[in-house]
């Protein structure tokens, strides 16, 4: 485990909290060694003065060096503690703190070598120096016991800061994937709504083209005529331009903080787009043999969106021709849009630039919706459109509310 760079006030307080008990303990061992009147342990008193000595400065050295047991010394002291636990009293309680932060912060080999290497000098500890009231095994029972607790404590807390450790990395990474879900969603339906860019300035501009195709190849129409046409194309561009504002202002702009974008189109407005598509001329025949407000939203909307484009694809393609738009389905078995309209005769003349992309996008959106989309010519020589979406069997409380209003 690496050691802080910086120690935080805990750590100062715990380290000067070890410092003074090791430390201390290594004064007053040395000062009982040297008074004349010895009462930590009577029968040490005759240790030689050379021992005394020596069990001092290995007491300091390691007392001293608890300042820097989180770093590199930590190894060289837990060495020098456990050589020097043969003969050692004054630095037997900062031995004992530098064993215990060798089983905080270094794996269970580690320890392991320097248990058995501890264990193995406090069992020659009683024959240096030996205890009168007690016998030998007490002797190195007692430090055997405090050797093993000292290690299984440190263990103890090292599993739980690896625990504490795992728990906080592993909500970082929730949070974080959290926060990535989130961006991503934003960016799914972002790119979703610049993909209905199609869907919708398409139509709204083939109505342009429509009628300004009409003006031109109509040049001695009448002022009402060219007063109608007119106003189509003032509303449409209007529109398209508002539509294309909305799309522009949800790309650029976060919306997370903004209030609920309006509600976007579904079956129920299918006479409406049929309407707009009468007055640019075109005959379009609505069939809908469905209670529209029964429909999913989600279902709802991904099919006028398909409508929505099959009409647009019939003004490009096959301009005066009469589209049928046929709507059928029931809950459990699906939604069926089928939308067809003559071959056109001949090549158009003004074709729309842009074309090609509109079939693709429906594709994808109906695969999107878990449902499939085919298109194509068909012997009866007519171009159809044929869509089917999910219709789950349960509606819901809201929906059956709506529906048996």
């Amino acid at each position: 485990m690496p050691s802080p760079t910086r120690r935080s006030t805990r750590d100062w307080v715990i380290d000067a909290l070890c410092f003074v008990i090791g430390y201390g303990f290594c004064l007053l061992v040395t000062y009982d060694l040297h008074s004349t009147e010895f009462t930590f342990v009577p029968e040490w008193s005759s240790t030689p003065r050379w021992l005394a000595w020596l069990d001092f400065a290995v007491g300091t050295i390691i007392g001293i060096g608890l300042w820097w047991r989180r770093g590199r010394l930590l190894i060289p002291l837990a060495v020098l503690g456990a050589v020097t636990s043969v003969f050692t009293v004054a630095a037997g309680p900062a031995s004992m703190i530098v064993l215990f932060s060798v089983a905080v912060h270094r794996r269970f080999t580690v320890l392991a070598v320097f248990a058995a290497t501890t264990l193995a000098t406090s069992a020659v500890f009683p024959l240096v120096r030996p205890e009168a009231d007690k016998n030998y095994f007490e002797t190195a029972g007692w430090g055997a016991a405090a050797i093993v607790i000292i290690c299984l404590w440190g263990m103890v807390i090292r599993s739980r800061r690896h625990l504490v450790m795992s728990l906080r990395d592993r909500a970082e990474r929730a949070e974080s994937e959290q926060q990535l879900r989130v961006a991503q969603a934003r960016s799914v339906e972002r790119t979703r709504i610049a993909r209905e860019m199609h869907d919708v300035l398409a139509h709204r501009i083939s109505l342009l083209s429509l009628h300004a195709g009409a003006l031109e190849i109509k040049p001695h129409a009448t002022p009402d005529e060219v007063t109608k046409a007119a106003a189509v194309i003032r509303a449409s561009a209007h529109q398209a331009l508002q539509d294309l504002r909305e799309v522009i202002g949800v790309l650029r702009a976060d919306r997370s903080d903004d209030g609920p974008e309006p509600p976007q189109p579904t079956l129920c407005a299918l006479p409406a787009l049929a309407d707009e598509s009468r007055s640019a001329g075109v005959k379009v025949k609505l069939d809908v043999r469905i209670e529209p407000a029964t429909v999913p939203d989600g279902t709802g909307r991904a099919a006028y969106r398909i409508v929505q484009e099959g009409l647009t694809n019939a003004r490009k393609h096959a301009p005066g021709t009469a589209v049928r738009v046929d709507v059928a389905g029931a809950a459990g078995a699906g939604l069926i849009i089928d939308i067809r309209n003559p071959w056109p005769v001949g090549g158009s003349a003004g074709a729309i630039p842009g074309t090609g992309t509109g079939l693709v996008g429906l594709t994808e959106r109906a695969l999107l919706a878990g449902g499939r989309l085919s298109h194509g010519r068909t012997p009866q020589n007519e171009f159809v459109l044929t869509a089917w979406l999910p219709w789950p069997q349960e509606a819901r409380p809201a929906e059956r509310a709506v529906a048996a209003a």
